[in-house]
């Protein structure tokens, strides 16, 4: 699609989006993402129309995609976010060491992703302040 993109629109942004936390004891902060990529993964859109669980199938994830769409059109939302692979929260997120958030960083780069927002997870605002500052440093390193 974006070798036929008129030219005249200039370049195009794309526009990667993921929760950060660096630290080596922020890990427990993956399990936020947990209930929302059930929702997405099982909720969005009608069965064998869901943008993401094809996302999640193209991504390797076939079995689990199909039982988390499976529990949570049935209603059963806990049980579908029990299913989401932890690796793939892990890939989704920037949560980690400051090393895992650096390769997470050069592979959202290499991706093709020119614009990055983030939720920063911290106990106040000068925390989160300070993980954006962070980020901010290590994408211009990736």
């Amino acid at each position: 699609g974006k070798a036929k993109r008129d030219p005249a629109l200039g370049e195009l942004d794309i526009v990667g989006q993921a929760t950060l936390a660096i630290g080596d004891d922020v890990q427990g902060y993956l399990e936020f993402g947990r209930p929302m990529a059930a929702l997405y993964i099982g909720g969005m859109g009608a069965k064998g129309k869901n943008f993401y669980n094809d996302l999640a199938r193209r991504y390797g994830w076939e079995k689990e995609a199909e039982e988390i769409q499976e529990l949570y059109l049935a209603g059963k939302k806990d049980e579908a976010a029990a299913k989401v692979p932890r690796e793939l929260l892990e890939k989704m997120s920037l949560i980690g060491s400051e090393g895992h958030v650096r390769e997470r960083l050069s592979a959202m780069k290499e991706s093709g992703i020119t614009t990055l927002n983030v939720n920063p997870i911290a106990g106040d605002h000068k925390g989160r302040i300070a993980l954006i500052e962070k980020v901010r440093e290590l994408a211009a390193d990736a």
